[in-house]
């Protein structure tokens, strides 16, 4: 009897329905594409733009002086004025300055470990499109990005940030050259550099994950 209630539950394991739990579809955001262990407290995130300049203009002013080199009045006043300007906003210039090395080093690792828990995952992803190879008038293959404009206005995102997605059977995107989609489909920890074309030569663009799509849809909330 217990033998025959086994064999009954391995065949209703085995229907497709039973078998949703395995191939779940798991919605991701893209901070799910950074390894958690690798996740930590940047001290420079939390600066302005004026004062991440103003602290450069500390930094470039030390190693000018380290450098012996002649420095102009006008030099040293606009130095005293930004050092006296971060003191005054209680911005910790010596101990930023000395965790330059190992911040870098951090964003470094951060940008480019992949998320080995998502290797073999089907997932669900939004995104930006930005085509690398087309059939007729449809993308077949395309980066997926987190923002409008990345690889072509702006720098790339780290290579965690960027899936490679391929697709069979294309998906139309009319003149929109970004637009923005949901992904659904297989995800793997893969790294390799596509190419880009630009309208001025090509760049070939370092990702961490390659994703075989089963359907790409216009984005909605």
């Amino acid at each position: 009897m217990k033998y025959r209630l086994t064999l009954l539950l391995v065949a209703l394991m085995m229907l497709p329905g039973m078998q949703a739990s395995a191939d779940e579809i798991r919605e991701l955001k893209w901070d799910d594409l950074i390894p958690e262990e690798l996740d930590f407290d940047d001290p420079f995130e939390k600066l302005t733009e004026d004062q991440l300049y103003n602290l450069a203009t500390v930094a470039r002013y030390r190693e000018r002086l380290a450098n012996k080199e002649t420095l102009s009045d006008s030099s040293k006043a606009d130095f005293k004025n930004v050092q006296a300007e971060l003191k005054a906003q209680e911005i910790d210039i010596d101990g930023l300055l000395a965790r330059r090395e190992e911040i870098t080093e951090k964003r470094r690792a951060r940008g480019q470990t992949a998320n080995a828990e998502l290797n073999g995952k089907t997932i669900r992803i939004p995104g930006y499109l930005l085509p690398l190879e087309f059939e007729d008038k449809k993308v077949t293959e395309f980066l997926l990005v987190p923002w409008v404009g990345a690889c072509i206005h702006t720098p790339p995102p780290p290579p965690n940030q960027i899936v490679h997605v391929k697709l069979a059977n294309g998906f139309e995107i009319g003149d929109d050259m970004f637009t923005a989609v949901w992904v659904n489909g297989l995800m793997k920890t893969e790294s390799n550099n596509p190419e880009l074309s630009f309208v001025d030569g090509t760049q070939n663009i370092d990702v961490s994950y390659v994703m075989q799509a089963d359907e790409v849809e216009l984005y909605e909330e």
